[in-house]
């Protein structure tokens, strides 16, 4: 979703969105018809309005989910301070290991264009960089023909549809880094706690799949720097070349970049890709990137959406926590 909108039509579209989340959908359409909690939210910073968040915070702070809207209400409107200390001080970098079943066929598209080379990660808006790790999985892809297996490790199902190019070995890795503005250490258990907070309610598969996330990626911690993207993004490319054919991805990132932040983080990444410096996976919603969005097949508007992009160009369309994959031809 766009975390640059009005308040309302943000949690209106949300609501539309996470209907994964019954009570999370519930809420946001509650909080979208409240005046006085929408007077709430809005005096938040802009960035700092977004759901995710907000129901976040609160849950860190004893709001019951799956639970009525009044407990959400109350909460926030008789808040002491520690709820909004909440939002201000952290963020929603949820790390969705799931992601990976939709980003491996793309990251094996790749590996095919490089020769089969282990490749060298670089991830953006990294968080924990629980993503990092596309080797350590394996892979269910449900398809017409049947399940198409690969990998090993914990396994990562997902509904394919259309040509998508199905390794029957995950490629390999040759080194792991990310960058991100606030990372996340692994090894420090409040702040995978607040990670294991962000999982929406009802949905215990993803809790556990973090859980096995966080125990692979603290085996082989990655090396993630703070820092912008844009700003660390040449330099970080530069050293990962060292290691193997780079490709540079992310996945529901760059909706928190303002517009002008977006502009500036598109023309870094498409400047490298035209210099051969890397190659690009971005996974994001379809407003996001609307040049890549572009280069494929129109998505309905009340079609909650990621476009999947290989160096600028749509592939596919995919769950935003990697349960289905559209590859089109």
């Amino acid at each position: 979703m766009d975390l640059w909108t009005d308040v309302r039509g943000q949690y209106r579209r949300f609501a539309d969105e996470s209907t994964d989340s019954p009570c999370f959908s519930s809420w946001s359409r509650h909080v979208a018809d409240d005046p006085e909690v929408l007077a709430w939210v809005a005096a938040l910073p802009q960035l700092k309005q977004q759901p995710n968040l907000v129901f976040a915070a609160a849950r860190w702070h004893g709001v019951e989910a799956p639970g009525p809207y009044a407990g959400l209400r109350d909460a926030l409107l008789g808040d002491d301070g520690a709820i909004v200390a909440t939002i201000l001080e952290r963020s929603t970098q949820t790390n969705e290991a799931g992601r990976l079943a939709t980003l491996v066929p793309a990251l094996s598209q790749v590996s095919a264009l490089v020769g089969n080379r282990p490749l060298s990660l670089v991830e953006v808006g990294a968080s924990a960089g629980l993503c990092l790790y596309p080797d350590r999985w394996s892979y269910v892809w449900e398809t017409s023909d049947g399940p198409v297996r690969a990998g090993n490790g914990p396994a990562l199902a997902c509904r394919v549809s259309g040509p998508a190019p199905l390794p029957s070995d995950v490629p390999r890795v040759a080194a792991r880094r990310g960058i991100d503005l606030s990372p996340i250490d692994v090894r420090d258990p409040d702040a995978t706690s607040w990670l294991a907070n962000l999982v929406w309610p009802e949905q215990e598969d993803r809790r556990e799949r973090l859980t096995q996330a966080v125990g692979i990626a603290r085996s082989d911690p990655p090396r993630i720097e703070q820092g912008d993207l844009v700003d660390t993004l040449p330099r970080m490319v530069e050293q990962a070349a060292a290691d193997g054919p780079v490709v540079v991805f992310h996945s529901a990132v760059i909706a928190y970049l303002d517009l002008p932040h977006r502009a500036r983080f598109e023309a870094v990444i498409r400047e490298l890709v035209a210099a051969g410096a890397c190659h690009w996976i971005s996974n994001e919603a379809a407003t996001v990137l609307p040049s890549v969005t572009a280069t494929g097949p129109a998505v309905p508007d009340d079609h909650p959406t990621f476009v999947l992009g290989v160096d600028g160009r749509t592939v596919a369309w995919t769950h935003g926590h990697g349960r289905s994959l559209r590859w089109h031809p």
